[in-house]
């Protein structure tokens, strides 16, 4: 009967991490109708062309009389995307997404 002890245990464990996971709800999401659109400052790697967009993209929705700084997550962002091009400077991105808060 001990061999089965730790098992036991273990669902127990298992069963009460779901029931607090279930427990908590989940943040709702206050999202913008309007997409901003920012264009980053060309580089020779595409990663970072997006990395210049974003904070653009950032900087752009913090300015907006609309949305302020609460809206400017890029990670919660909808429909977030890049649009991105090969220039004479390497690779151009523009981050394109509708504002969110929480």
């Amino acid at each position: 009967m001990r061999a089965t002890a730790p098992a036991t245990h273990l669902k127990l464990a298992v069963l009460a991490v779901a029931a607090c996971a279930l427990a908590v709800p989940a943040a709702a999401l206050t999202c913008s109708e309007e997409t901003v659109q920012a264009r980053g400052e060309p580089s020779r790697f595409e990663a970072v062309a997006k990395l210049k967009a974003r904070g653009n993209w950032r900087a752009h929705v913090r300015a907006h009389p609309k949305f302020g700084p609460d809206y400017a997550n890029w990670s919660i962002a909808a429909s977030a995307d890049y649009s991105c091009a090969d220039v004479k400077s390497g690779t151009a991105c523009t981050a394109i997404a509708r504002p969110c808060r929480h």
